[in-house]
């Protein structure tokens, strides 16, 4: 008798799924029951409404990154990778009025690894990392899940670093020089 019942609903399934499925937005009342008795999409050409909420692919507007390395910090499986360079002075502004001090050599994240658990939007101070409502980034390499959004050459990095060290270098012996003088005085 359960074999009979079992082999009935799956006849019933297979002649009731011959409608399309037809696209509706998640706000209508009967979204769920849309999908009674319909095949699955025909990706791509159909493609299933996104949630307005939904956490999907990264962006990072990095003009508005004060490279604070705070998404890096919170991610719990380390997709996350930032290089840092102290700037010799003050570099400019975020859109929303914040000064910047720190140049962004690297910032790349591996969405192979990324979980998507939105961590990382919710601690940047500046909002310069969000989630985009793009699912699909289909790749062939893996290697090619590897964002890089930093747009800073290895050649100015190289150039910045070596400004930091001189500003760094002239500091030290302008220390040095005020040192014996206040040996001297004392």
């Amino acid at each position: 008798m359960t074999a009979w019942k079992g082999l009935t609903i799956t006849i019933s399934h297979l002649f009731a799924s011959n409608s399309r499925r037809k696209i509706t937005p998640m706000s209508d009342n009967n979204y769920f029951k849309n999908l009674e008795g319909t095949n699955t999409i025909q990706y791509p050409a159909q493609k299933l409404p996104v949630p307005e909420v939904g956490r999907y692919q990264l962006e990072v507007e990095i003009d508005d990154c004060i490279v604070c390395d705070l998404c890096a910090k919170i991610c719990p499986v380390d997709c996350i990778d930032i290089d840092v360079i102290k700037a010799t002075e003050a570099i400019g502004q975020t859109s929303d009025g914040t000064t910047k001090r720190l140049y962004a050599a690297k910032f790349d994240i591996d969405m192979a690894k990324c979980m998507y658990c939105g961590l990382c939007t919710i601690v940047c101070p500046t909002e310069c990392i969000i989630m985009t409502n793009q699912y699909d980034k289909s790749v062939f390499e893996l290697k090619d899940l590897n964002y890089e959004f930093s747009d800073m050459t290895p050649e100015d990095a190289a150039e910045k670093r070596e400004l930091l060290e001189k500003q760094i270098a002239e500091r030290a012996a302008a220390k040095a020089a005020a040192m014996p003088k206040k040996e001297g005085d004392a």
